[in-house]
């Protein structure tokens, strides 16, 4: 389903969770994302905020490859509240990320 794994949703929102302390490093996490992946992550996320219903994945995937008019990393982390609507897209699509969260904290990124 998703072209992206929960672990990098999971990296990212930690990133946004840090604000302008993990800013440079979340940009250049999102750039260093393939086009799937880029347009995955931003499906999570509009769904996590309501633009789309989880049904609409693949559709909210389409819409983010046709619409990208600025590059990924800077639409995203200029998104209010990016960490909370990556977890609400997440949770909407049914995927639990508890030992992706678990992982990463152990290792500390």
């Amino acid at each position: 389903m998703l072209a992206i794994t929960p672990r990098k949703i999971v990296h990212i929102i930690y990133l946004a969770r840090e604000g302008s302390v993990g800013a440079g490093e979340a940009h250049a996490f999102i750039d260093g994302l393939n086009t799937d992946e880029q347009a995955s992550l931003t499906a999570v996320a509009w769904i996590g905020r309501g633009a789309f219903e989880s049904e609409e994945y693949d559709e909210a995937v389409s819409t983010a490859m046709r619409e990208a008019t600025t590059p990924t990393a800077d639409y995203l982390l200029g998104m209010p509240h990016l960490a909370e609507n990556l977890e609400n897209g997440l949770e909407e699509l049914g995927i639990d990320v508890t030992g992706e969260e678990e992982d990463f904290l152990r290792q500390g990124s």
